[in-house]
């Protein structure tokens, strides 16, 4: 007997009143008369549906969003409910309602859920960890041309680091802005950018630009998006989007100073007023911490240890180093570049932006065996120098000198070069030896000037 009819069976025997009965039983009086009336073999739940529903999508209506479905089984509630009134339709029900038809149908399924479910958003634990730069696209101002915003995004707190009208988008514009906000903020670990110029080298894939080099020697780290995936640099690829919308739709600028003048007063509200609902409606600058590394007054020369193998680049971007020829990049001409031996493996030398650093047991223990070769990797980066490779013999007769100083008409006095590069490869123990096999043909007076410029070479 279910309690309903216990209620039922009780109130008939008029033991109880039926305010006491209803108390008991901990319900209305007005539930108990209901249960009453309807007697002990009616007591089950009966339909809350209404009797009649005015605004219940009409069913032609929902066998035309079924159709288009069918046709077009990616298309959602928003495409469908525009589709139907392109056609004509009349009354088409709002996309929410469409998408509770499709729904009714089964015509969702739970994986198209899932792929309309927002992204999932990363983000790294500390400010400056990781900055997002680029140049949000131009447009025109009355009287100045072209205007083309360069923004820097902070990628834990959404602070905008520089928001900077500007004309030209080359490397200068780019470095005065940096120097700008690395001067307020200090520096940060990581800087992403895409692969376009003035941070990268899209003609020549691979190669170091003159902006990228800058940073690598101030001790960070360049970053390139994935290309054709703007998503990479997704924080700021949407800050653009809010910049767009809240300050330059449906309004025109004169020159690059108004346009500034805006995107001053806009950055204000959006660091310190605007509540970002992607950090839990928190403001930018409540999340954000100055760098604690400053930003240097004297950009200091790399660094290198005693075992590395320095050389620098020439003003055509290349290396000549054993009779063989690496192009390496314009941008870091003049600037001493080195090889550093891999550990482990013996004679190959793995590229890399170096300091100075203590000798590996790998390293020391090449020092005492010259025969060894050296693999032509390329070019690379890493922390704050720069390495190149080369593919050759250490170990060189005296002859080859002499016949590369005669085909290429070169004096054998200005031969000191190559052989400088011979006593670094060997490294410094070995500098005699080194000389001894090749400065066959070369005055002996010349063999002390040649050992001190190895000398300062190898450091």
């Amino acid at each position: 007997m279910s309690l309903r009819q216990e209620f039922v069976h009780l109130a008939s025997q008029d033991t109880l009143t039926m305010t006491e009965l209803c108390q008991r039983f901990n319900i209305s009086r007005q539930t108990g008369y209901k249960w009453l009336r309807r007697g002990e073999n009616a007591l089950s739940d009966q339909s809350r549906r209404p009797a009649s529903s005015p605004s219940k999508t009409p069913a032609a209506m929902e066998q035309e969003v079924v159709r288009l479905r069918q046709a077009h089984p990616r298309w959602g509630g928003r495409k469908i409910s525009r589709r139907l009134r392109d056609l004509g339709f009349e009354a088409v029900p709002q996309s929410s309602t469409v998408t509770d038809i499709l729904h009714r149908h089964n015509l969702i399924l739970s994986a198209d859920s899932a792929m309309s479910e927002p992204w999932k958003r990363f983000e790294h634990e500390q400010p400056n960890v990781l900055w997002q730069m680029d140049f949000k696209g131009h447009f025109d101002t009355l009287e100045q041309g072209r205007c083309s915003p360069l923004t820097v995004l902070d990628d834990h707190s959404r602070f905008s680091i520089l928001l900077r009208a500007c004309g030209p988008t080359d490397t200068a514009t780019v470095r005065a802005g940096l120097r700008e906000a690395f001067g307020h903020y200090g520096l940060p670990l990581r800087i992403n950018t895409d692969n376009g110029s003035p941070w990268g080298s899209p003609g020549s894939p691979g190669q170091l630009t003159e902006l990228a080099v800058w940073l690598i020697r101030l001790g960070i780290r360049i970053s390139y998006s994935r290309p054709y995936h703007p998503q990479t640099n997704g924080k700021d690829e949407r800050f653009h989007r809010t910049l767009k919308a809240e300050v330059l739709n449906e309004r025109s600028f004169a020159t690059q100073e108004h346009v500034q003048r805006e995107l001053d007063r806009w950055r204000t509200i959006y660091n310190c007023e605007r509540p970002h609902e992607a950090i839990g409606m928190d403001t930018p600058v409540s999340r954000y911490r100055p760098s604690p590394r400053a930003y240097p007054s004297i950009l200091q020369e790399p660094e290198y240890g005693p075992g590395d193998v320095v050389l620098r680049v020439k003003a055509n971007g290349q290396l000549r180093f054993e009779g063989r020829h690496l192009k390496v990049s314009k941008a870091l001409y003049g600037l001493p570049v080195a090889a550093r031996a891999k550990p482990g493996e013996d004679g190959v030398f793995v590229p890399g932006l170096y300091t100075a650093a203590k000798r590996s047991k790998q390293e020391k223990a090449a020092q005492t065996n010259p025969a060894k070769r050296v693999t032509w990797l390329g070019a690379g980066s890493g922390a704050s120098g720069i390495c190149v490779l080369a593919h050759s013999t250490l170990v060189t007769r005296a002859s080859y000198f002499r016949r590369r100083c005669a085909r290429r008409r070169v004096p054998l006095k200005t031969a000191h070069c190559v052989l400088a590069l011979v006593v670094c490869l060997v490294r410094r123990r070995d500098a005699v030896s080194a000389l001894r096999l090749g400065c066959a043909g070369i005055s002996f007076q010349m063999q002390p000037v040649l050992a001190r410029r190895a000398s300062v070479t190898c450091i």
